[in-house]
């Protein structure tokens, strides 16, 4: 409910104190707008997504109010397709050519805002945490789409240090709503062009004709930008186990996978997959897993068995990826965040694995997994870390 010129915000007490007031943009859907100042951040109620008009109307009325309360420095994502980074860019211009408004402007990236916003949902100060975010896509530091992300960070910097192998994402945002397309991607780097040949029921249902067309988009590299995302492995395998194509909206396949794992009640072991190390990073390599899972398949195993052996086999990668930057930085603490930890059952096998291992582990607790948490962590970052406030 809205009244005119005010916006019923949510106010949250801060463990330390805002050098100079700042107004965070958010993300592009599940947009949040924060405003920081002195020991509060107030974030604005929910834009669902920018790119409807009657969101981002809403978006700019709490833009200016917020406004009025003379933020120093604006906050925003890096992607430079979001509506809310258009808009930042934007305002600052505009201000810029009006000394008494001028405000410093400052990127942040997606996956350390995730991480930086459970940080403040459990009342850290700055301090150094091993940050595990998992979601579709944000944009990467080195302009890729990230998306199953491990890093060592606190309010200030981050460094990545391990995160999935990157595929990429045939037709662009399009693979997100046919999920096939990832799912064909996977098994094509797993077989190259013997996958059509496997007999599992998913492949009944690909158009053959239409792979021609994607791979050879992939082979001359056309719209078809990497991703190193685990939304997006969700993705991919849901549509083979649950012989899915299409989705009305993001996450819809994953979210029933989710649903019949939930079903099963044995005790299983996990697949298996690979670890890669490139210089000082750690990649994740799912290609074991989807051969394990493709013969399964072909035993005619439980599809919600397989569904759960794969949420615990991302679980044996969160935990094994800890371990190895434990013992390489001497950091227990362990922070969550990102939409897939939206997915009850991945966190609580992750939170299992974990614990087990005697780590320290945040998760939200007043505050969403997903990108609406966003415009706080972007807020918190920019008062440590912008050059305008130092």
């Amino acid at each position: 409910m809205r009244k005119t010129n005010k916006i019923f915000y949510r106010k949250i007490q801060l463990s330390f104190e805002i050098k100079k007031p700042i107004l965070a943009m958010g993300s592009q859907t599940k947009n949040t707008l924060c405003f920081a100042k002195e020991n509060f951040a107030y974030l604005s109620p929910l834009h669902q997504d920018l790119a409807n008009p009657g969101d981002f109307k809403s978006f700019q009325e709490d833009v200016k109010y917020f406004l009025k309360k003379t933020p120093k420095i604006i906050a925003y994502d890096l992607h430079p397709e979001y509506q809310s980074t258009k808009y930042a860019l934007n305002l600052y211009a505009i201000c810029y050519t009006m000394p008494a408004g001028r405000q410093a402007l400052y990127a942040i990236q997606h996956h350390h805002a995730h991480i930086a916003s459970c940080m403040v949902d459990n009342g850290l100060k700055n301090q150094k945490v091993i940050g595990v975010a998992f979601d579709g896509t944000g944009l990467g530091a080195d302009n890729t789409l990230w998306g199953a992300e491990f890093l060592i960070c606190d309010y200030k910097n981050f460094k990545r240090k391990a995160h999935l192998r990157q595929i990429p994402l045939l037709g662009g945002e399009q693979a997100i709503s046919e999920p096939w397309r990832l799912a064909a991607m996977w098994l094509y780097l797993a077989y190259k062009e013997k996958f059509l040949n496997l007999k599992i029921e998913f492949l009944k249902g690909v158009d053959k004709n239409k792979w021609k067309i994607l791979k050879d988009m992939y082979l001359k590299g056309i719209n078809s930008p990497l991703a190193s995302s685990m939304g997006r492995l969700f993705d991919a395998v849901a549509s083979i186990v649950l012989e899915k194509y299409e989705a009305r909206f993001e996450a819809e396949l994953a979210i029933e996978l989710e649903k019949i794992a939930k079903s099963y009640k044995l005790e299983v072991i996990s697949y298996e997959f690979g670890l890669i190390k490139d210089k000082d990073t750690y990649i994740l390599d799912p290609l074991p897993m989807f051969k394990q899972i493709i013969e399964d398949l072909k035993r005619k195993v439980p599809r919600e068995k397989i569904a759960y052996r794969f949420h615990l086999t991302v679980a044996e990668m969160i935990k094994m990826i800890c371990l190895i930057l434990r013992k390489e930085t001497r950091i227990n603490k362990v922070a969550l965040s990102g939409g897939v930890f939206q997915n009850n059952l991945l966190l609580l096998q992750t939170l299992d694995l974990l614990y087990k291992e005697d780590f320290k582990v945040f998760i939200h607790k007043n505050l969403a997994y997903n990108d609406s948490s966003i415009s706080l962590g972007q807020a918190i970052i920019a008062n440590f870390s912008c050059p305008a406030i130092r």
